[in-house]
């Protein structure tokens, strides 16, 4: 009884400990990724590439745990704690500081900026989870230590979830900073406490402690690796998707990764149940919601977003179950522990960085769910073959009739595709052909077969068509498709699922402004009255440039620049795919690289400025920050006017504007522009400001027949690179009704 009562303190005290560690580690994820925005922008790569840099010192973390788990108990608790304390000179948390990256190198950049910016903590602290296993293990009594892996996750999880609901909606990064330097100094000192725990007991140093433990085969290793790369990989396509079309921002970036972490909860915990039903329940969901894996059209609402994450979750949780199963003796747990880790590390890398240069589209999210359907568990119960009275060739019949099956319920949810049929009953056919594509588990490579034509038929076919015509490009800021509609004699530049542009192919309309950008539009009245407020020597700044369409109110004499951070976007005008720029300012000057860097290097000289830098739906966070404002403000001469492009599907930045507006004391204006469906012109908001009342009173006059209204009320606070959340501004019934 005794010792029972002594090891349920000192189980606690290790469960704290593991807790607090990996609550600071995913904390720190979100909140460095945050501070980093005003450099690198909100492009969905750029979170991928934070993963990668957090998962290389992972797996560095968990090296260094197994390298010290080699040493005697003692030596390893001294060795710990005293680079725990070295590392502490790096706190409070702080980006370094290095030149801006020449274009075409923010692949390397940002993960460099990242691993010098928190490298000696993360790696430190990432080695926690192992390292308090180790320790608790050693004690003979203590008992298995892998439900504390499911404790550190549960830990990571809250810290992921505690950053967008509490942290960065409450406190500014410096406090933010502060106060997880006060969580290091906590962890220390259970760290110490821990090792104390531990002084006394009969550990063996690791020569000895695995000497225990029979030699992994090299074919369990790499099934170790494969079960933890595919996973990591597919938490990142998944957040690819999401960021592209919503937001650069926490909330979302962590959703995939939080859920990724609560798989591991429910996998490593030491009741089975859960884990068992929701790998019996992965066969149909992934033959569900993977057979859209190839659809790159969007609906209009969240709900394939909804379907992918869910995706995710059971994905993960069945796959990390089977490793789970497949772990161990408690003595090879580091080399295990350090296994998964490279895992994570080979999915991110293919992922972040492979994908990106060998893709046109993310091809890597199907190839993904394919690997994993391979990878599933048996599920004991799906398994008919054994019926009584069942013979092996009976079995191979009803396969293969069940195939067949599948195959006409594809060919028939082909038909509907192809001829537009209500959704519902596509998704109704969709339902039965998994239910028999499910029982067709038992053989293998006939469920993939079946999964692989659910793809297909499901938008895989068109979307095979547009990378075999080439119609898509990818870069490090995102997937750009140019189509042409021979119908309408237009030609459209797609950025994610959001129209970015158009042009029309007709000669003598391929000058006239379109989309967001029409007459009637908030910049397409400014920037065609700017001779009128201005002279004719008007000097004109647009951030972001598309397909370069308000290069066509460009008047003789005026100097105009444009700033465009993706050489993609540029190699669109200059190649002539778009030739707004060539045909209306020829002699515009394109300046490569982020707009808020290089607009800070330009004295006050614009008389106007857009910007329009979009990232599908997301509007890059750190260009609508005070500290982005005062950069404009800078920029433009004392009567310029900035011109703001804020449509949106699911994020209202009005009022944010509106208190941009008013802590400045500047004069604003929004046009809400709403043109009729014919002429290729679409729906659009603009806010105009100006420290000159007078202008903006010029600019309406100048267009008497285009009414502009004043802002919302305005935000209670103003954006700053500190601080900032979205959370209040988000139109969440967008997020299931059709917006398109």
């Amino acid at each position: 009884m005794i010792e029972t009562a002594q090891a349920a303190p000192r189980r606690a005290l290790f469960v704290a400990t593991i807790l607090t560690g990996s609550f600071l580690l995913f904390l720190v994820q979100p909140m460095v990724a945050r501070m980093a925005l005003p450099r690198l922008g909100g492009a969905p790569n750029v979170w991928n590439s934070a993963m990668l840099v957090y998962q290389a010192l992972l797996l560095a973390g968990y090296g260094y745990a197994h390298r010290l788990g080699r040493m005697p108990l003692r030596r390893q608790a001294k060795v710990h704690v005293a680079l725990l304390l070295l590392s502490a000179v790096t706190l409070p948390i702080a980006l370094v500081h290095l030149p801006p990256p020449a274009p075409g190198w923010e692949a390397v950049w940002v993960p460099l900026l990242l691993a010098l910016s928190i490298g000696p903590v993360f790696l430190l602290v990432s080695a926690q989870a192992p390292l308090m296993q180790r320790w608790y293990a050693a004690e003979p009594s203590a008992g298995e230590p892998w439900a504390l892996y499911a404790a550190s996750n549960l830990g990571s999880f809250a810290g992921l979830i505690a950053y967008p609901l509490a942290a960065e909606p409450l406190f500014g990064i410096a406090q933010q900073s502060w106060a997880w330097t006060a969580g290091y100094a906590l962890l220390i000192g259970l760290v110490i406490l821990a090792a104390r725990a531990r002084w006394r007991a009969d550990a063996l140093p690791e020569q000895s402690f695995e000497a225990a433990a029979e030699r992994v085969p090299a074919r369990r290793i790499l099934l170790w690796l494969a079960l933890s790369a595919v996973p990591s990989g597919l938490m990142l396509s998944t957040t690819t998707h999401l960021t592209t079309d919503l937001f650069a921002m926490p909330l979302l970036w962590v959703i995939p990764l939080g859920l990724y972490l609560l798989s591991f909860v429910v996998a490593f915990a030491e009741a089975r149940g859960l884990c068992r039903l929701v790998t019996a329940l992965a066969l149909p969901v992934v033959l569900l919601a993977g057979g859209h894996a190839m659809t790159s059209a969007s609906g209009g609402t969240l709900v394939p977003a909804f379907a992918s994450v869910g995706l995710l979750f059971v994905v993960c949780v069945a796959l990390h179950g089977r490793l789970y199963d497949v772990r161990p003796p408690a003595a090879q747990l580091t080399l295990f522990y350090f296994v998964m880790s490279a895992g994570g590390v080979l999915g991110g890398l293919f992922t972040a960085l492979i994908a990106p240069l060998v893709f046109d589209w993310v091809w890597e999210h199907p190839l993904l769910v394919l690997a994993a359907a391979a990878l599933l568990p048996h599920v004991a119960q799906l398994d008919w073959r054994g019926l009584p009275g069942q013979s092996p060739e009976m079995a191979r019949f009803g396969a293969a009739v069940l195939a067949v099956t599948v195959g006409l319920l594809g060919w028939g949810l082909a038909e509907m595709t192809a001829n537009g049929t209500p959704g519902l009953s596509a998704f109704a056919l969709t339902i039965v052909a998994a239910a028999f594509g499910t029982l067709l588990a038992p053989w293998r490579w006939l469920y993939l077969a079946a999964l692989a034509m659910l793809m297909l038929v499901q938008g895989g076919w068109s979307t095979i068509a547009d990378s075999r015509a080439g119609l898509r490009t990818r870069s490090y800021f995102g997937i750009y498709t140019v189509r042409d509609y021979p119908e309408s004699r237009t030609r459209n530049l797609a950025h994610g699922t959001t129209l970015h542009g158009q042009q029309s192919t007709d000669p003598a309309m391929r000058r006239f402004p379109s989309t967001y950008y029409g007459p009637g539009s908030g910049a397409g009245i400014a920037l065609a009255n700017a001779d009128r407020l201005y002279g004719p020597h008007a000097r004109i700044g647009v951030v972001g440039l598309g397909t370069g369409t308000l290069a066509c109110y460009r008047q003789p004499g005026q100097t105009w620049r444009f700033f465009e951070i993706d050489p993609v976007v540029l190699a669109y005008s200059r190649n002539r795919t778009f030739t707004y720029l060539a045909d209306c300012a020829p002699d515009a000057r394109v300046v490569l690289g982020d707009a808020r860097l290089e607009l800070a290097r330009f004295p006050a000289s614009l008389d106007m400025l857009a910007i329009d830098a979009f990232s599908s739906d997301a509007i890059p966070l750190h260009l609508l920050t005070d500290e982005a404002f005062g950069v404009y403000l800078d920029a433009l001469s004392p009567r310029g006017v900035l011109l703001i492009h804020i449509s949106n599907r699911f994020i209202e930045l009005e009022p944010v504007l509106a208190a941009e507006a008013r802590a400045r004391g500047l004069a604003a204006l929004v046009r809400d522009d709403i043109p009729p469906g014919a002429g290729g012109l679409t729906a659009s908001s603009w806010v105009a400001m100006s420290r000159d009342p007078a202008q903006l009173q010029a600019m309406q006059r100048s267009a008497p027949a285009f009414a502009w209204q004043r802002l919302k009320p305005p935000a209670p606070r103003v954006w700053t690179d500190d601080h900032a959340s979205i959370l209040p501004y988000i139109r969440w019934t967008n997020f299931l009704i059709n917006t398109h």
